[in-house]
């Protein structure tokens, strides 16, 4: 794609029929359950292969345990990584781990996708319709069960969203070819929306009012619970956004709230819209229209 593209991964052709896909992603512990942290950060990993198009075919672990650490809990990570791969279609082929005194842990992951079937973000066109396919909120949700803040509900809710994968929303993408892909995650929803916006040389107007957001989610900012990489994402995109005021203030930390294993953010042609909702409806799968490209740069934040 280009070292100048911002894409979600590495794409490498090398026929006219096939072309590889190569991303990595590791990070510490989210939860305190390490089966669920392994399948967590396994299916983080995976998202990036799904937002370029791709089907994932091996992974490599990348790992860094500290020298006391439970061989048992070991073995959970490494499990919930490896079933995550398995549910993707692909292998654990192998790895590379170190002694650390704090835990992380990710893929290296490598998909095939044909040359002529790549997702980029650069795509969208004014009047195409934006599509969310995950709820927001799990860098406010799992701070707050950090901090004991978290009801037990909330918190397996936001589990059950991050290990859930991407892989049929990429499917029913390429079925209905959409315009312009990209996955959720560090950046936030207004991050990574704003690099869609930048490389289609087009605007984002985002209705936060049409946002999905995970239970808690709004209760927990409500009162003031946020992370650190939200604050970085506020910084980092201040001239770059523009809300209305009618946007509330618990609102808006959960659009620059970094998600760990978001949604996929789908800009389709009107014409394409009904199609790929019944397609995400026969597949039992949640798809919420979230705004429109229009013409302009940045991001518009409307309520």
């Amino acid at each position: 794609m280009g070292l100048a593209a911002p894409d979600d991964a590495t794409v490498y052709r090398l026929n006219d029929e096939q072309a590889v896909v190569l991303t990595v992603d590791f990070f510490a512990p989210l939860v305190d359950d390490p089966y669920q942290y392994g399948a967590i950060a396994a299916a983080n990993a995976l998202s990036d292969v799904y937002a370029m198009g791709a089907e994932v075919t091996l992974a490599l672990n990348i790992a860094a345990f500290p020298d006391d650490m439970a061989h048992e809990t070991i073995g959970k990570i490494l499990r919930g990584g490896a079933d995550k791969v398995a549910e993707a279609g692909g292998i654990i082929a192998g790895g590379h781990t170190i002694i650390d005194v704090e835990p992380k842990y990710g893929l290296c992951v490598l998909g095939i996708v044909h040359p002529q079937r790549i997702f980029a973000k650069a795509g969208a066109r004014p009047g195409d319709l934006l599509y969310l396919s995950k709820p927001l909120g799990t860098g406010i949700v799992t701070t707050a069960a950090k901090a004991d803040q978290a009801k037990p509900e909330h918190l397996q809710a936001t589990i059950d969203s991050m290990t859930l994968l991407n892989r049929h929303p990429s499917h029913i993408a390429t079925a209905v070819e959409v315009s312009a892909l990209t996955d959720i995650s560090g950046y936030s929803l207004l991050g990574h929306g704003y690099e869609m916006a930048a490389a289609g040389g087009v605007a984002l107007r985002l209705r936060a009012g049409s946002v999905p957001i995970l239970p808690g989610a709004l209760e927990y900012a409500s009162q003031g619970i946020t992370t650190g990489g939200a604050g970085r994402n506020r910084t980092h995109l201040r001239d770059k956004v523009a809300f209305s005021d009618e946007v509330s203030e618990v609102m808006r930390h959960l659009l620059f709230d970094p998600q760990t294993s978001g949604g996929l953010l789908l800009a389709v042609a009107p014409k394409q819209a009904a199609d790929m909702e019944a397609r995400f409806a026969a597949a039992e799968l949640p798809v919420w229209r979230v705004g429109e490209v229009v013409k302009g740069e940045g991001v518009q934040v409307v309520p």
